[in-house]
């Protein structure tokens, strides 16, 4: 295990190395302030209020109150042996000198990844903003209308510059957005094919992650020439990639009438930025458009996160993988944003899903759209004809040079095939202007120019290919003709035509834009967001900061592995840390959401049978209890999902998962099992529970979404798991974005190591290496350790709790939750409860009685707590008309105190209706939440006062947030269903 410096405010240089007499010596004190000082930082309580809470449960001590909630027969009873824990300008210098080590080189490698240059006005106010990163999905749309906007924007974005009806708020990347496309397309197929067509020139990372996500599915994967297939065999859908990956730009037209002709649907994927030169695919024929908006300013990242985008035609609105940012209604008859066709997501339809995805990149999309409102219609084609220009000029001075160039016509992108000159030539002179090139085979490469490139690079090109260090010719002498496109190359339709692509080029008006959007959302910087199974901790500036360092943001994710060295010793000591945390042998960092953890820990699980010749085991036990996500995961990995019942107090019920799993036993591949369970409770018989499924030749998954209540307390491999996601953007501290970066690693156990993801098939000649490659079940996300660039985030946060650190959160946030459940049970009964009535890190409050004594719905609550400026508890999940709520170990006694008080005032104005002194229909709750206008009306006709609407508790008198927009009308927006910045008269005429 690696030891850190305790303090170390003078990073030794490489030439210089520590001695045991150069270290400072602390006295105890001095240590303990030391290693202390983020801790006490990060967890709300302090220790006289710890002391209070637990006087007011009755126990005498921290230990005392986690000895009686976590079964004993599953503590880990040791310390956690991770390094020491670092003050925050320690960890930042040693993760700076690990950044060191990378080397930023100026990668043209392509690929569908390019460097970009981030505005800073979008730098500073959005990616480096707590306002904006710190927010949760905007499933409480009332109080989220700055980032729906956002969205929404970046959605007409897409749909106006693909030339397709409808686009979805983003999707992971570009690899598994064009597998969602092939789902989809698969699920509307209208023939019995069960073969898809992927074109040779796609991105192979693309062609990687399609062939994982086909072969649970039974689906053919046909790679070929889409200029000579026949299409004798028949097909339900196809992938084009445009421009190719080796820059071609093809015709694509013929092909797609042929594959329409067999009623085959067509996905394009097609780099954005071309598109303001190209004709869209919309307006070719495709059906779908994939491709990621990373060059739309934000960092290469070895990765990610990135937003990647999907557009379709409205015919297959209900069919479309993820989230859709619709526009509505307020009670007020206002414009409101709000997400849309939710039932058709994989939450509201679990095993009939055709998607398991339940995020999006929220945060790296309003970044994307940010950019596009910066820049315009016109900066953004100025900009693609700069990169143009530049590739026409080089394509000119490498053919000077006596070069063939094999992709014509281009846009960014050139194939150059190297003639009497030999790869390694290039290649080490390459090297020594600090370039990457892409290597297509032995004697081609491929360079890629982006926004960053200049005249000078081309220079500095030139002189690689011309083995000398002088040209005999100028950039002033290259014949550039026209770089225009020709048709049917050329695009002439308009795109960001909407005001709000036109409006705001100053900095100073898209910085108001951008503050007036944040001011409509309510975040962390608000006040607690107490969702239950969602963990919306603290997310410290320290461990925030070194995102943007250069040395994390600007490395290509296939540079040579030889340049990336301090992301390897990052990922290296985080996978240590995650496997001491969890028990468990081998971490893959790849999945780059939870739902990903979840899919590649199901296929690690299904590959591991079929090596062992069990490949009939198909059936995954799943109690009635589980997130949506578990059930869609389980049939996209080919499984048949079988639930298990659960008891009145919420547990699996023990005879039903007995009978199922001896009634499955031949062929039972899986239990999927959260825990603590999915109710909040610590199961006691957990290990009994392992022990059936391993006993019938099952294995066990364990979703790790509340791995938050376990972390220095109980490890998933002690208590049974074989597999266990991890949601990094949860328990360790990468933020939520507003809805998205998410990172899902998974944890594994010896025998299932081999089968850990791999992205693309490894060159390593090491026999060993090449059979570990072959037993993986290969590709689960398009760059090869996922959104890299954001696990820093996770580093820094272990790094600077240590392990007692950590595992003091754990037993805070137990503590937390169950001091919230311990003050509003006699106001809201607690659904379930573990052993001794405690709960574990989370509580459920049971809302359904209210229905019928006062007819108020949970909705109702959720929309009166924004009056009191809070951000409402899970609603009715996993129970219909309940709440689920989970303060973390982050929110002081003083918060908890003001989020119960605003509970129980809002129990007592639902009395008054029980009382009937409050009209049933017209009363606080049901016109909830009350904005700045409706109370500015001229007549106010409520049997209650403007005050009380508006400034409920204490606290709304001295800081108010405002929710922008009244009530929203769901059932109205999906009726007049709007994805786009349409003018107001659509608006209004719907």
């Amino acid at each position: 295990m690696l030891n850190f410096d305790i303090v170390n405010p003078n990073p030794q240089t490489e030439d210089t190395q520590d001695t045991p007499e150069s270290q400072p010596q602390l006295s105890t004190p001095q240590l303990l302030a030391t290693t202390e000082a983020f801790a006490t930082r990060h967890i709300g309580p302090n220790a006289d209020e710890i002391e209070q809470m637990l006087a007011a449960l009755g126990f005498s001590s921290l230990d005392d109150l986690i000895n009686r909630t976590v079964p004993s027969a599953i503590r880990f009873n040791q310390p956690l042996n991770l390094p020491a824990a670092l003050s925050e300008h320690a960890a930042l210098a040693k993760l700076k000198e690990i950044a060191s080590k990378n080397q930023v080189f100026r990668s043209l490698i392509g690929m569908g990844y390019h460097d970009c240059i981030t505005p800073p006005v979008i730098q500073r106010n959005i990616l480096e903003n707590p306002g904006w990163y710190t927010a949760y999905t905007p499933y409480q749309a009332e109080i989220a209308q700055g980032r729906l906007e956002a969205l929404l924007n970046f959605q007409t974005m897409i749909i106006e510059l693909t030339g397709l009806e409808i686009a979805n708020a983003s999707l992971l990347d570009e690899g598994t957005a064009a597998a969602e496309a092939m789902s989809m397309s698969y699920g509307l197929s209208k023939t019995k094919a069960n073969a898809f067509f992927v074109s040779q020139a796609c991105h192979p990372q693309t062609i990687a992650v399609l062939q994982t996500r086909a072969r649970p599915l039974d689906i053919e994967i046909i790679i070929g020439d889409h200029q000579t297939f026949s299409f004798e065999q028949e097909i339900f859908g196809a992938l084009l990639q445009y421009p190719a990956t080796d820059g071609t730009i093809y015709d694509y037209r013929e092909f797609i009438n042929k594959a329409h002709a067999t009623k085959a649907l067509v996905t394009v994927a097609a780099d954005p930025l071309s598109l303001t030169l190209l004709t869209p695919p919309g307006e070719f024929g495709a059906d779908i458009a994939v491709g990621s908006t990373q060059r739309f300013g934000v960092p290469l990242g070895y990765g990610g996160p990135h937003a990647a985008y999907f557009a379709t035609r409205e015919a297959y609105k209900r069919q479309v993988p993820g989230r859709v940012v619709g526009v509505s209604k307020d009670a007020q008859g206002k414009p409101a944003l709000r997400l849309a066709l939710q039932t058709r997501e994989q939450h509201i339809r679990r095993d009939k899903a055709t998607s398991n995805i339940c995020t999006a990149q929220v945060l790296l999309a309003v970044i994307a759209s940010m950019y596009g409102v910066y820049h315009g219609a016109a900066g953004i084609k100025a900009i693609a004809e700069k990169i143009h220009k530049l590739t026409v000029m080089l394509a000119q001075g490498l053919k000077r040079l006596g070069y063939s160039i094999g992709s014509e016509p281009f846009f960014d992108t050139l194939r150059v095939e190297l003639g009497d000159r030999t790869l390694e030539e290039i290649l080490t002179k390459a090297e020594t202007h600090k370039i990457n090139l892409r290597i297509l085979d032995s004697t081609t490469v491929g360079i890629a120019l982006d926004e960053t490139t200049t005249v000078d690079d081309l220079l500095d090109l030139w002189k690689i290919f011309a083995a000398v260090d002088s040209l005999d010719f100028g950039v002033a002498e290259l014949n550039l003709d026209s770089v225009n496109f020709e048709q049917p190359f050329r695009r002439t339709s308009s795109y960001l035509t909407n005001p709000v692509f036109n409006r705001y080029h100053s900095e100073t008006e898209l910085l108001r834009y951008l503050h007036r959007l944040e001011a409509k959302d309510l975040s962390l910087t608000t006040s607690m967001i107490p969702l239950g199974s969602c963990t919306m901790k603290l997310n410290g500036t320290a461990e925030m900061m070194p995102v943007t360092w250069p040395e994390f943001g600007k490395i290509h994710p296939f540079a040579p592995l030889w340049q990336t060295e301090g992301y390897q010793i990052l990922f290296q000591q985080l996978e240590e840390w995650l496997g001491e945390i969890t028990g468990f042998a081998g971490i893959s960092l790849q999945p780059n959401a939870g739902s990903q953890g979840e899919y590649a820990g199901l296929q690690v699980i299904r590959k591991y049978h079929e090596h062992r010749g069990e490949g009939h085991r198909q059936i995954c036990l799943i109690p009635e209890s589980a997130h949506g996500t578990n059930p869609a995961s389980a049939v996209m990995c080919g499984l048949k999902v079988v639930a298990v019942a659960c008891d009145h107090q919420g547990n699996i019920d023990w005879e039903d998962l007995q009978a199922k799993a001896e009634k499955h036993r031949e062929n039972l591949a899986a239990l999927m099992v959260t825990y603590p369970s999915t109710h909040g409770v610590f199961e006691e018989p957990i290990r009994e529970i392992c022990q059936v499924i391993h006993r019938h030749g099952g294995q066990v998954y364990m979703d790790g979404a509340n791995m938050n209540a376990q972390v220095g307390l109980c490890r998933p491999g002690d208590i049974g798991a074989d597999v266990c996601h991890l949601n990094l953007h949860k328990t360790f501290c990468i933020p939520h974005g507003g809805g998205g970066p998410g990172m899902g690693p998974i944890g594994v156990m010896p025998h299932l190591v081999p089968f850990l993801p791999k992205t693309l098939p490894t060159v390593d000649s090491d026999q060993n290496t090449l059979q570990a490659a072959n037993l993986s079940i290969g590709s689960i996300s398009a760059a090869p350790w996922g959104s890299a660039s954001i696990l820093p985030i996770s580093w820094m946060y272990i790094a600077l709790m240590g392990g007692g650190g950590l595992t003091q959160a754990t037993k805070v946030a137990i503590l937390n939750a169950n001091y919230i459940a311990h003050r509003l049970e006699t106001y809201y009964p607690v659904l379930y409860k573990g052993t001794n009535s405690l709960v574990a890190h989370e509580c459920i409050l049971d809302l359904r009685s209210l229905k019928k004594s006062a007819g108020i719905e949970v909705d109702d609550i959720a929309k009166r707590l924004m009056d009191y400026g809070f951000h409402a508890p899970t609603v009715s999940w996993p129970v219909a008309g309940t709440m689920m709520v989970e303060p973390t170990e982050s929110e002081s006694q003083e918060e908890l105190d003001r989020f119960c008080e605003a509970m129980i005032a809002i129990r007592q104005e639902i009395e008054e209706i029980e009382l009937g002194k409050v009209d049933a229909q017209d009363n606080l709750l049901k016109n909830a939440p009350h904005t700045a206008q409706s109370l500015m009306a001229r007549e106010w006709s409520h049997p209650y006062s403007r005050e009380q609407a508006a400034y409920p508790a204490p606290w709304t008198e001295e800081s108010k947030f405002w929710p922008t927009v009244g009530r929203i009308d769901n059932a109205f927006g999906d009726r007049h269903f709007i994805c786009s910045c349409l003018g107001m008269e659509a608006y209004q005429e719907a």
